[in-house]
């Protein structure tokens, strides 16, 4: 939110000028000037078009009649009043001063300072044209100047607590925000009860993210002022900040009742329903403080990455470039504009953008680590790791940093230094607060295994617990008892694993061990390397009569039998390049002699409603309640073929043969530019091309299922 604009003091109550009148007119202005003084605005008005009756170029009727319209919001007649005076009297710095104060009303900002300066020209010690300068000054955004004209206020009058409040709102919008705190507590020192004061204290210690102080300041001046839009709007920048979304909208919405017209406001309620994830209302408040407000080029900055958020990536590239006419130093609209190009998958242009912002900002870690990732989407991988390094390097806590840095590495083969960046993985947004703090010690490969019994516990998903409990056998070989921890679902399946002593499920209580180690750890802990990786398959195996009961279901005796996985989790990060729809996936076995066999537990609505219309295709849905079951389904199939998803790790697993198919950019377990895996013999990898495309994909697998030979 915009630092929020200080309130004028009320215009000079001035007396009478001195000098010979006739005794009608001052009577009458004396008399109004006490109507005045009582607020009985109307009243006064009407005794100073008497005075003027009686002595048309009246100067203290003139200008008091023009204090009047500016206190009643008619400014443009109050500016056309009060010049009207001047004529009478040219050099009066009262009305010079008024003048100003209208005219900045008006948002007439360099004319208001005209009239501050002439003020000060013919009185310099006139410490409220002072402030008042400053005020203007800061409404220009000119606010060097502004601290300096009410230092000058302030050398006249050192307890003048407007002149104190006003410069730390200037002093925070030059970023000098603990000067800008201990003006404000010069302020409250002089004015205990200052709501202005409060809520610039507050906007310091909001820029100093001391949220906690920030949110104090903005309830004590709402407890003198209630009714203050300004500090509400204000405390709910601080409550998203501690993603108390719901108490910001409430703050926002009790801000836009008291001003209606209060584009910040509405703008910083669109914030609060960004953070709930109501982005279509949020959009809404946006577009509401921009007719108010269209020179709110945040706002535009924000409702882009809402927009972004809704997929809507033309719209929000708009919002970007245009607040970028307004902002084209902006580092931050240069990186979230990269951020929509990398989404549409114009790579180049992406990191165009990222350099600009780098240009501007050298420091801009996230600006480093996106670049980073367009990079590897372009296949240039040193690159990549370079400016992952140098995301890291301007900030060594970035864990994201780290963790991009492992899986890039990990992608092109260098497993050893991967898998040790990888370790960073639990400081990463993605994996934070999963790490588990167990007392007993972290197993590195280094302790001497024997006679010891260690925990090994599942992390991530599914597939990473099939693929990485391969290493337990390998420690009971060393002398360990493995009790292994995994989820509930593969509980069944893992009592086929060698050499495991214990299985619980995640969330019972666990047995006394004396180390631990995470599945994906184990790798670094063995030193894995693309010639070391244990691939003897399989590992896991199938009940004997599981696998029977299956192959009865599924009869088609003389067929071949293929068993397919098209779609993986919806909420993966990654699921729009992995997933497919099943109506495309099927157009693979057009012209293909085989029994379709399903491996879908759950399906997408859009793809139940395609399983209804095929009854080609054998699903098998709710009969599959865990992975064991899924793994006697397997046992019956001569093949499966499967997007990345847990069902490719079982069959690999299980030694089947399994087709997978692969994005262009795959995740780094199945490398790059080959056909093989070396954690599974059985797989046969089919990539995307350059095209990104899954059209040249389905023609491979298609001619290859029609060659009787290619299993």
């Amino acid at each position: 939110m915009k630092q929020t604009a200080p309130s004028h003091p009320s215009p000079d109550d001035a007396a009478p000028a001195v000098g010979c009148q006739a005794p009608g007119a001052a009577a009458l202005v004396s008399e109004g000037l006490k109507l005045h003084q009582a607020g009985q605005f109307a009243a006064a008005a009407a005794t100073y078009r008497r005075a003027l009756a009686v002595k048309p170029d009246d100067f203290d009727a003139l200008h008091l009649l023009g204090v009047i319209f500016h206190q009643c919001g008619h400014h443009a007649e109050a500016a056309q009043q009060i010049d009207i005076a001047l004529a009478q009297s040219p050099d009066n710095v009262f009305a010079l001063n008024n003048l100003g104060i209208v005219l900045g009303t008006m948002q007439r900002f360099a004319d208001a300072l005209s009239r501050y300066e002439r003020a000060l020209t013919l009185q310099p010690d006139y410490v409220e044209a002072w402030l008042n300068r400053g005020n203007t000054l800061l409404g220009l955004g000119r606010f060097a100047e502004a601290v300096a004209s009410y230092d000058r206020a302030l050398a006249l009058r050192p307890d003048y607590a407007e002149a104190h409040s006003n410069r730390g709102g200037a002093l925070t919008a030059l970023g000098r925000s603990e000067e800008a705190l201990a003006s404000c507590d010069r302020a409250l020192l002089a004015r205990p009860i200052y709501p202005e004061a409060l809520l610039n204290r507050g906007n310091a210690l909001k820029e100093l993210a001391r949220f906690e102080g920030a949110l104090a300041s903005y309830d004590a001046a709402l407890a003198a002022l209630p009714d203050y839009p300004e500090a509400l709007a204000n405390r709910a920048v601080v409550l998203c900040k501690l993603n108390r979304f719901d108490e910001a909208l409430g703050a926002c919405d009790r801000a836009v009742a008291l001003r209606p017209n209060f584009a910040e406001a509405h703008a910083n309620r669109a914030t609060s329903l960004h953070g709930l994830e109501r982005f279509a209302d949020a959009l809404l408040s946006y577009d509401r403080a921009l007719v108010l407000r269209p020179d709110l080029a945040d706002v535009l900055v924000n409702r882009g990455t809402t927009l972004h958020v809704m997929k809507r990536l033309d719209e929000a590239l708009a919002d970007f470039d245009h607040a970028l006419t307004t902002m084209p130093s902006r580092a931050e609209v240069h990186y979230n504009r990269a951020n929509v190009l990398y989404t549409l998958k114009r790579f180049d242009d992406a990191i165009a953008s990222y350099d600009r912002a780098l240009t501007l900002l050298p420091d801009y870690a996230e600006a480093h680590a996106n670049r980073g990732i367009a990079l590897q989407d372009l296949k240039r991988f040193d690159e990549a790791i370079a400016a992952y390094i140098g995301a890291r390097t301007v900030r060594p806590d970035f864990a994201d940093a780290y963790y991009n840095e492992a899986l890039c590495r990990l992608l092109t083969g260098d497993f050893r230094r991967g898998f040790e960046v990888y370790e960073r993985r639990w400081e990463s947004g993605q994996h934070r607060g999963f790490k588990r703090d167990f007392v007993e010690p972290l197993w590195t490969g280094a302790e001497d295994i024997a006679g010891k019994t260690i925990l090994l516990h599942a992390e991530q998903g599914f597939g990473d617990t099939i693929q990485f409990c391969r290493y337990a056998p390998l420690l009971a070989m060393r002398g360990a008892r493995v009790v292994l921890e995994v989820q509930e679902p593969l509980r069944a399946l893992m009592a086929s694993l060698s050499g495991v002593a214990q299985i619980p499920s995640s969330g019972e209580a666990l047995p006394d061990f004396d180390l631990h180690c995470p599945l994906l750890s184990l790798p670094r802990a063995f030193a894995t390397d693309l010639g070391s990786v244990p691939n003897a398959v399989p590992y896991l195996h199938v009940a004997n009569d599981a696998a029977t009961r299956w192959g009865s279901r599924l009869g088609t005796a003389g067929r071949r039998k293929i068993g397919i996985a098209w779609s993986g989790r919806p909420t993966h990060k990654n699921d729009h390049n992995r997933s497919i729809a099943l109506g495309d996936f099927l157009k693979i076995f057009a012209g293909v002699d085989a029994a379709i066999v399903s491996l879908q537990c759950e399906v997408r609505d859009a793809d139940a409603a395609v399983l209804r219309e095929r009854a080609d295709v054998m699903h098998f849905g709710e009969d599959l309640k865990d992975f064991a079951d899924t793994a006697g389904l397997i046992e019956s199939l001569d093949l499966v073929v499967a997007v990345d998803t847990s069902v490719v790790h079982l069959a690999g697993a299980l030694g089947k043969p399994v087709w997978v198919l692969l994005p262009f950019m795959p995740d780094w377990r199945w490398l790059l530019d080959r056909d093989d895996s070396p954690w599974y013999p059985s797989v046969r990898l089919f990539r995307q091309d350059e095209s990104r495309t899954w059209h040249n994909v389905f023609a491979r697998v298609s001619a290859a299922l029609r060659d009787e030979t290619a299993l």
